[in-house]
């Protein structure tokens, strides 16, 4: 038998704020999405005043009034400090599924002279000393159940700790469970199964699984055997991705073909950084340019154009080169643009590329050149070496008025502490 574990931070971009700035402790605080657009995280402190999802500038009032701590997105920041809270996870149990940036499965082989509880007590602890950041964690006998609870943990516990394996324990608990808090429970399917009288995962969990299956999909069925304690998922490991798109909307509209092109070469190498990360090569890419759609008192514009390589690249070099070709072709004077992007396609591996027999020498250099790029900004922080394509001042950055600083990947944004 094994134990599931889900591991989750609680708030995870609030906590990450609070990690370096701890004034925002216990006052309530929101991140904002790319533009300083809308609500995308939000303290226990404000969720009952500012839903998620929300428009910032609906709300800005009730923040004011509150005294809420409004931040921009900072993505450099939460990414890194999930590679810390991941790596911890690894240290205690290296059976894990990286589900999201804040989240992962771990699966316990169980032992007689092991308390679970216990460990996922330790993990708690210990990830709170090393990197400040605050998890729950849920143990039980499948993912589904784990999932659950988690729920209860971050919900309705004060040691953030949850255990599930107790078959009295989750009678308990699943006859009050609402089923559009389950995993993989969607909105339209609890319509559908509210029809029917379903509203607790114990209804679910009691139903008759093979007449659901028949009636919605395969899916419905595994997650009734998972909620009767019977694993039907696993681990999964992480799979390369077949498509990689990079894209963002400007902070303020754009009319320049120049600053388009510097703004599609920022994003396309930030694709072949994810491309060479996974150790792949794309074939083709396709590069769209669009007006706001929400500017009705002017004309809307969006088209797309694509190209393919002779042979699977993962220079950024050609990537950059292809995609202004695509860009020059899709671009129209006198329109006011509010977003670029690319996105690269028919990806396959490395190691079963097939190349240019005479190009095989560029090839070699090529790869060399990549890797020593992306050996210098691993080392020194993105952007340390990048081709100048990308531009300097970047007018067309997308807006992050109220950014924290990037505490664990910028050089120029550590604190400084001077002596007295």
């Amino acid at each position: 038998m094994a134990t599931f574990s889900l591991v989750d931070g609680n708030n995870f971009y609030v906590s990450c704020e609070r990690v370096f700035n701890p004034s925002l402790e216990n006052r309530p605080v929101i991140v904002l999405s790319n533009n300083d657009g809308c609500v995308v995280a939000r303290s226990n402190e404000i969720k009952k005043l500012v839903p998620i999802g929300a428009p910032y500038y609906q709300y800005r009032k009730v923040c004011e009034q509150h005294n809420v701590k409004v931040l921009s997105a900072n993505y450099a920041l939460y990414g890194s400090l999930s590679d810390k809270m991941m790596d911890c996870f690894q240290y205690f149990c290296p059976n894990r599924e990286l589900y999201s940036i804040d989240e992962a499965f771990l699966r316990w082989e169980d032992k007689a002279d092991q308390d679970r509880v216990e460990q996922a007590l330790l993990l708690r602890n210990t990830v709170k000393r090393w990197t400040g950041l605050p998890v729950s964690v849920g143990l039980a006998p499948t993912k589904t159940l784990a999932k659950v609870a988690n729920h209860i943990a971050k919900k309705k516990t004060k040691e953030g700790v949850f255990d599930i394996r107790d078959k009295d324990v989750q009678e308990k608990i699943l006859a009050d469970f609402p089923i559009e808090d389950i995993w993989g429970i969607g909105r339209q399917l609890t319509q559908h199964l509210q029809k029917r009288g379903i509203y607790t995962a114990k209804a679910l969990r009691d139903s008759d699984a093979s007449l659901l299956r028949r009636t919605f999909s395969v899916v419905v069925e595994r997650i009734i055997y998972e909620l009767r304690g019977i694993a039907c998922l696993d681990l999964e490991t992480a799979q390369p991705r077949k498509s990689i798109l990079s894209s963002r909307s400007f902070g303020t509209p754009v009319t320049a073909l120049g600053d388009l092109e510097e703004a599609l070469s920022h994003y396309a190498a930030n694709a072949c950084v994810k491309l060479r990360d996974q150790k792949s090569r794309a074939q083709r890419l396709s590069v769209f340019l669009r007006t706001s759609p929400f500017n009705h008192s002017e004309p809307f514009y969006q088209k797309s154009h694509s190209c393919s390589f002779s042979t699977p690249t993962h220079d950024t070099r050609l990537i950059i080169q292809a995609a202004k070709r695509c860009l020059k072709r899709l671009y129209k004077p006198g329109l006011r643009y509010q977003k670029t992007g690319i996105l690269l396609m028919d990806i396959t591996e490395e190691s079963v590329t097939q190349t240019d027999l005479f190009a095989a020498t560029e090839n070699k250099k090529s790869d060399r050149l990549m890797q020593r790029v992306d050996t210098i900004n691993n080392l020194f922080g993105r952007d340390t070496v990048h081709f100048a394509a990308q531009g300097i001042q970047r007018p067309w950055h997308m807006r992050s008025d109220h950014r924290s600083p990037r505490y664990t990947t910028c050089w120029d944004e550590l604190p400084r502490v001077k002596a007295i």
